[in-house]
């Protein structure tokens, strides 16, 4: 099963690997869809041009999932990448493979998140704005966040630190004043964390069990951990599959048939030629969130739907901070179970926007999260560095 693109020339002790929603010059980018299959960009994306800078090599590309919005990439193109019936994540394989120690890339709908998660992996999804977008295949562009995979939180600093900073390029890039802050710099552990019991009502044992482990951990540590329930924290799903929808709605309009990407050869005219280059190219669960995405733009459901979300991504922003007033960081599980199968998603074809959940609260208010230990601690704004310094309590990293 194709699942990474290696790159014979690199032969440097640093090195990592992109996921295919990074553009690249020298390799081709397919976001995982028919749509870009073979699509050679004309540059490199920012995060490419600052890890060359840093001395780092781009051994490969990782795949994805058809632009990065299912469970853990199971709707590429090139298939799903499955062992005994699980599925996989390309970018947990070359990692676990030992190619490459860290993978850079574009966290749009918690893939990410949970397939560090249920792999003992760490990721860091940083503070929206601080890490360019430039050069990214757009989706949900107000939530999509380029994110860091390594197998220690170490690694994850430590290419983080390489990715950070301001970018003209990227019109939502902070400050290079915010944007230092999240650069390396010492910090402690949480003092008090909140664990979100709602959202741990709704995971499996085995994932219970990773919840137990991180909060003894951190007990032992003399963390206070508190366990709260936060209703409209939990409403963030909702919302943010309606936003997500809708920029992925506009966002993929562009592919049409016409300029680049797959064109049908079964057409008479140029609504033929965009229905039926669409149709064949884009897989089910993009052309339903398409759907979905065009109806909460309609006229008749903007202002009670779209605009509505927008709305509800404020109250859920609002009770983050209501949160960091009392604590530290948001302890939550990352997926409700350790492992998908092939069964799960012909059971439920539309499981992703039902598991995101548990991510969408970080992705809907652009909040730090580290997954360690495969639980999730989310951070207020620019608290990367504490949140590291508690996922290694968690993880146990450096004992």
């Amino acid at each position: 099963m194709k699942f990474y693109t290696a790159n014979a020339d690199v032969a440097a002790e640093r090195k990592v690997a992109v996921d295919d929603m990074i553009l690249t010059k020298t390799m081709p980018t397919a976001a995982g869809s028919r749509m870009l299959d073979g699509y050679m960009s004309l540059f490199d994306a920012e995060a490419i041009t600052k890890l060359t800078n840093a001395g780092y090599a781009v051994a490969g590309k990782t795949d994805v999932g058809e632009f990065a919005i299912d469970l853990v990439g199971e709707t590429s193109y090139n298939g799903a990448l499955t062992k005994d019936g699980t599925l996989c994540s390309a970018s947990v394989e070359a990692i676990k493979s030992g190619d490459v120690p860290a993978v850079v890339s574009l966290d749009v709908n918690g893939s990410v998140r949970r397939a560090a998660a249920q792999n003992g992996l760490v990721s860091i999804k940083p503070t929206y704005g601080t890490v360019s977008r430039f050069g990214t295949v757009p989706v949900a562009c107000s939530g999509e966040t380029v994110s860091v995979m390594a197998d220690s939180v170490a690694q994850c600093r430590e290419i983080l630190d390489v990715l950070v900073g301001h970018d003209d390029k990227d019109g939502t890039s902070l400050s290079e004043e915010q944007c230092a802050l999240v650069k390396t710099a010492d910090a402690k552990p949480a003092a008090k964390i909140a664990v979100l019991t709602n959202f741990c009502e709704a995971v499996d044992d085995a994932v219970s069990a990773k919840i137990d482990a991180a909060k003894a951990a951190l007990t032992e540590n003399g963390v206070d951990v508190c366990e709260i329930a936060d209703e409209k924290i939990a409403v963030a799903r909702a919302a943010w599959n309606i936003l997500m929808s809708s920029e992925l709605c506009n966002n993929v309009s562009r592919y049409d048939g016409v300029k680049y990407g797959y064109r049908t050869q079964n057409y008479t005219n140029i609504d033929e030629l965009y229905t039926n280059t669409r149709t064949e190219a884009f897989g089910e669960l993009l052309k339903t969130a398409i759907l979905f995405g065009s109806d909460n733009l309609s006229t008749e459901n903007y202002m009670k739907v779209y605009d509505k979300a927008l709305r509800i991504r404020r109250v859920v922003c609002e009770a983050f901070e209501a949160l960091f007033r009392q604590y530290d960081a948001v302890l939550l599980p990352a997926c409700s179970k350790l492992a998908y199968t092939e069964d799960d998603i012909k059971s439920d074809k539309y499981i992703a926007f039902e598991e995101n959940q548990f991510t969408a609260p970080a992705s809907i208010t652009g909040l730090p999260v580290v997954v360690a230990g495969s639980v999730q601690l989310i951070g207020n704004k620019f608290s990367e560095n504490m949140l590291f310094e508690t996922a290694k309590v968690i993880a146990k990293e450096g004992e």
